[in-house]
């Protein structure tokens, strides 16, 4: 199996988050429009793969696999190529979403006034496309379509609280935000209250520039849930991280490029994602991933069908082909995330044998038990929360 380099632009190689990419989500707001709603009988859609074996896909980058070989100077893409030719439907694959609030800056003319995007499916993250749920931007799925995801999809991952029966998204792949150390330059840490209050990680911690995943972690500080907070929580938390900014505690806010501070000891410890150690675990032994006594965040990235999208059935086509477990394991040994489909991990036995016992790939009972997620928040509230964010990390 082919070694996945340490991405240097991949899922999480820039500011995606609610944090210091809030100008995308938020500038209809600031301009005094709020995001237009739409419904299924305001924004009627047309599906015409009956007679039209094609589809749009735009995913982000780094989160497909990919051979080492070209045909005519493109990139071969195993799982997606192999779709294509058991069903014939033609597959135009960008890698064009960077930012979940710089991708809705994208669209949000269209889908807020029942315009087509160009895309049939694409895939966001947990906030973003509960967001797009609450405008009324998606259609709804047709379950009799995805056999294999009503089968396969994990259990933890059935009912998100933005979109209780799946109606409107299925996980592409998911991940945990925990705590990650280099072990050369520290014993260790074993909770978030460490990384804030022991003197060793004065200066040489990072926390996230995403709003949900690093707000988690000062909730759970306060002693709030993550998953079901009130304002008075909100505010509790706010001081938290406040704090901890003014004790000089926190060294910055980034996105995914702690992972080289950390690979080279410039910082001790940091809030990590998942399949950015993993990565890193595969050239550095130092590096070690912590389930924090707090807790873990768990979120998904998710394929969407936005409205006026006109292959409906084609993008069902390819949530269920992606949803067999053995294709399912073929991606997760590549893009090295949470695989959400049960039964992968038999299959992974197959094609990388070292990743049948990761955690980081397939988390064990015990650890999910120890996840939640960050509460879906309305367009207002959001935007509320971002600038709360923003100005108490120095955005």
């Amino acid at each position: 199996m082919r070694t996945r380099p340490t991405p240097v632009v991949g899922r999480r190689a820039v500011l995606r988050g609610l944090g210091l990419g809030a100008l995308g989500a938020g500038a209809l707001a600031a301009c005094g429009i709020p995001p237009a709603r739409q419904s299924a009988d305001q924004c009627l859609s047309t599906d015409q793969s009956g007679t039209q074996k094609a589809l749009n896909f735009s995913n982000w980058p780094s989160y497909m696999d990919e051979s080492d070989e070209k045909v005519n100077g493109k990139t071969v893409l195993p799982t997606l190529d192999a779709f294509q030719k058991k069903s014939g439907i033609q597959v135009t694959y960008t890698a064009d979403v960077n930012d979940n609030s710089e991708f809705y800056a994208k669209v949000r003319d269209q889908l807020g006034s029942c315009q087509p995007t160009g895309r049939d499916i694409f895939v966001l993250t947990d906030w973003m496309a509960g967001r797009m749920v609450n405008l009324g931007w998606l259609q709804k799925l047709d379950h009799a379509a995805v056999p294999n995801v009503e089968k396969h999809l994990l259990k933890q991952l059935k009912s998100p609280s933005w979109d209780p029966h799946r109606d409107y998204s299925v996980p592409w792949q998911s991940g945990l935000t925990g705590i990650a150390y280099n072990a050369k330059v520290t014993k260790g840490v074993g909770s978030y209250a460490d990384l804030l209050s022991k003197d060793e990680f004065k200066g040489k911690i990072t926390l996230l520039s995403e709003m949900p995943d690093t707000m988690a972690f000062m909730l759970r500080l306060v002693g709030a849930d993550p998953s079901k907070f009130n304002d008075a929580e909100w505010s509790k938390a706010l001081q938290k991280l406040e704090d901890a900014v003014g004790s000089g505690q926190i060294r910055k806010f980034t996105g995914n490029d702690y992972v080289q501070d950390l690979n080279d000891g410039n910082i001790s410890a940091c809030m990590a994602w998942s399949g950015d150690v993993l990565a890193l675990q595969a050239d550095n032994p130092d590096i070690k991933f912590v389930v924090p006594e707090e807790g873990l965040n768990l979120w998904s990235d998710n394929m969407l069908v936005p409205n006026k999208a006109t292959h409906k059935a084609n993008a069902e086509a390819l949530m269920n082909y992606y949803y067999d477990p053995e294709v399912a394991a073929t991606l997760a040994a590549w893009v090295n995330y949470i695989c959400p489909v049960d039964g992968a991990r038999q299959e992974m036995e197959k094609i990388d044998p070292d990743l049948v016992d990761n955690p980081l790939v397939f988390p064990d009972q015990d650890m999910l038990s120890k996840t939640s997620s960050f509460m879906p928040l309305d367009t207002a509230k959001a935007k509320l929360y971002e600038t709360d964010f923003n100005l108490a990390i120095g955005g």
